[in-house]
């Protein structure tokens, strides 16, 4: 895996999602990663040599905790609704620590329905009403590391 040249302040999004593209390969069959187009539903980044995609989740300033936001609730309802699984996540970790720049990539193969916790945000918010989820209970599921430093 590459090296990181990056600061603990990278951004979530497009940043975040270029930096996990740029540090770690495919889990299942150890290609690059690509991303995909700007608003494509459900997922971030896929494989350019076999069928995996995934959604990215980049959190800054904390350390890997068991709460994470998701996203907007309509689209992963009506996939769940159709019988599909949740898909895959990275998440992208990044925190300072007495000084010390760490970064923590963690990969989710699996996420139970019963991890999604939907909320609706108020009506002051800056998308008012806007039915959203987090993810739950990260910490009881399993994961591998895909990058990790120092």
């Amino acid at each position: 895996m590459l090296t990181s040249t990056s600061s603990v302040s990278t951004p979530p999004g497009p940043v975040g999602e270029l930096e996990v593209i740029k540090l770690v390969k495919c889990p299942n069959c150890d290609k690059k990663l690509e991303l995909l187009p700007t608003n494509y539903p459900m997922y971030d980044v896929q494989c350019t040599g076999c069928y995996f995609r995934a959604q990215i989740k980049s959190i800054n300033d904390k350390k890997p905790q068991d709460q994470l936001f998701g996203a907007g609730w309509d689209v992963i309802d009506k996939v769940l609704k159709a019988g599909y699984a949740v898909p895959p996540l990275i998440a992208n970790y990044n925190w300072q620590e007495n000084g010390i720049a760490h970064q923590k990539i963690l990969f989710y193969p699996f996420i139970p329905k019963k991890n999604l916790k939907k909320y609706t945000l108020s009506p002051n918010a800056q998308s008012a009403n806007s039915r959203r989820f987090n993810y739950i209970g990260m910490r009881s599921l399993p994961y591998f590391v895909l990058y990790q430093k120092p």
